[in-house]
């Protein structure tokens, strides 16, 4: 099937999704997790040829570390759809009720997007995520992995497919995508694609902004921040830094640059090179950082770089307010953070700093669909669309407006013969 029809049949699909209760999609999903659980072997068998063939070919370590999907990434994805089906079917809940007048009833309720079109990086587990998504939200969905992954993409995609129409989900309400040539034509199908999900670089989500007319919601580099104020308490800083860089270094959410408060960093800075010299940290500094504790120099350029590796940047500032204009001027928008133990002073760090996640005392690696309970991500919108922060059930959604009245027409209103109450009703 070529991606004309395969785009064609996701807009049918779609359709026929919108309308689908609570039940019949919870009995799809599932019916994936024990699919996953059933083919356990075959699709680590076939994670281990990606890797292998990946390993040959040379591929930067963190898209190694992402692709791998061993039994517990498996375990992950199959607690991850037993919590969306523990969740409320999102679809159809009423927003916004208002008596316009006497029998005229207008109601706002909740509704699928339509089809949506993804395309992500090198993790398999992003391919369940981003299905199981959908299915809940009642979206069709036409997805692009990583071609580093195409062989574990190649049996997910069977295995959940397979699952869902076994149930009677609607055929196509899933597509595999697998060339690159597909990306560029699937950016002209605005008549049957209703928003586009790229995860990838910032080039890349400019391209295909500017290379498509179908809506985009952007999640671009994780350039993540912690700034540890003069008011910090010490210990607690060198635990979230330690974890916001070392828990899970090749993510979008592991911290990639820390400002630290000129006056604890005489004190601070020797502790925290301790606890990130256990992981085998390497640290780039700025000349204030280097003269007290060893590093290599900081250039302008790792302010601005998405490191997705053991390599942290520190650069010592003045105090809040140099804090927040450097996140605003390098970050991603993102997820940044703030260690203090002052109470205003950080309200006003979460509100000035401009990104999507903004965290206080936490370590970085919260920002997570999963860990927020939305079940699992789509991605993270670095966007200002109608979704921000990590893209659960509740990005996938968009409303409908109903107006529900007795033979009311607009004539009896511009005369003045009848008027509007706007009445709120909830």
């Amino acid at each position: 099937m070529d991606l004309y029809e395969a785009a064609k049949k996701a807009r049918e699909a779609s359709i026929q999704l919108a309308a689908l209760d609570s039940d019949k999609k919870n009995e799809a999903l599932e019916a994936i997790a024990k699919a996953l659980d059933a083919y356990k072997l075959e699709i680590t068998t076939a994670n281990a040829i990606d890797i292998e063939n990946s390993e040959k070919e040379q591929v930067a370590m963190p898209i190694l570390k992402r692709l791998k999907f061993d039994e517990g990434k498996i375990k992950d994805v199959i607690d991850g759809i037993s919590s969306l089906c523990s969740m409320q079917d999102p679809v159809g809940k009423v927003q916004l009720k208002t008596e316009l007048d006497e029998d005229l009833i207008l109601t706002r309720i909740s509704c699928p997007i339509g089809v949506i079109g993804v395309i992500f990086e090198s993790r398999p587990d992003a391919l369940v995520q981003i299905s199981t998504l959908c299915l809940k939200s009642g979206n069709a969905v036409l997805l692009k992995g990583g071609s580093e992954a195409k062989e574990t993409n190649k049996i997910l995609y069977h295995i959940i497919k397979k699952a869902t129409e076994e149930v009677g989900m609607p055929e196509g309400w899933v597509t595999l995508l697998e060339s690159r040539e597909d990306v560029n034509q699937m950016l002209k199908m605005n008549q049957f694609i209703d928003l586009l999900i790229p995860r990838g670089s910032n080039a890349f989500v400019s391209y295909i902004m500017k290379h498509s007319d179908i809506p985009v919601m952007g999640h671009a580099d994780g350039i993540c921040h912690i700034y540890v104020d003069q008011a910090a308490d010490i210990e607690l800083a060198v635990k979230v830094v330690t974890d916001s860089k070392t828990q899970y270094v090749a993510v979008c959410n592991a911290l990639e640059t820390l400002l630290v408060h000129k006056d604890i960093a005489p004190v601070f800075l020797p502790l925290l090179k301790t606890s990130l010299d256990e992981k085998k940290v390497l640290i780039k500094g700025c000349e204030k950082t280097r003269a007290i504790i060893d590093a290599k120099a900081a250039e302008e350029l790792d302010w601005k770089t998405e490191y997705l590796d053991y390599i942290l940047s520190i650069k010592i500032v003045d105090g809040i307010e140099e804090a927040i204009n450097h996140i605003n001027q390098y970050g991603s928008g993102h997820t940044d953070g703030i260690v203090t133990t002052d109470e205003r002073l950080a309200e006003t760090f979460m509100m000035l700093v401009d990104s999507g996640n903004v965290f206080h005392n936490v370590s970085t690696r919260f920002s997570d669909g999963f860990r927020y309970g939305f079940g699992a991500e789509v991605g993270v919108s670095t966007s200002k669309i109608h979704a921000r922060g990590p893209v659960g059930i509740e990005g996938l959604l968009i409303y409908k407006y109903k107006l529900c009245g007795k033979g009311q027409i607009v004539a009896d209103y511009a005369s003045g013969k009848k008027h509007f109450t706007h009445k709120r009703l909830m």
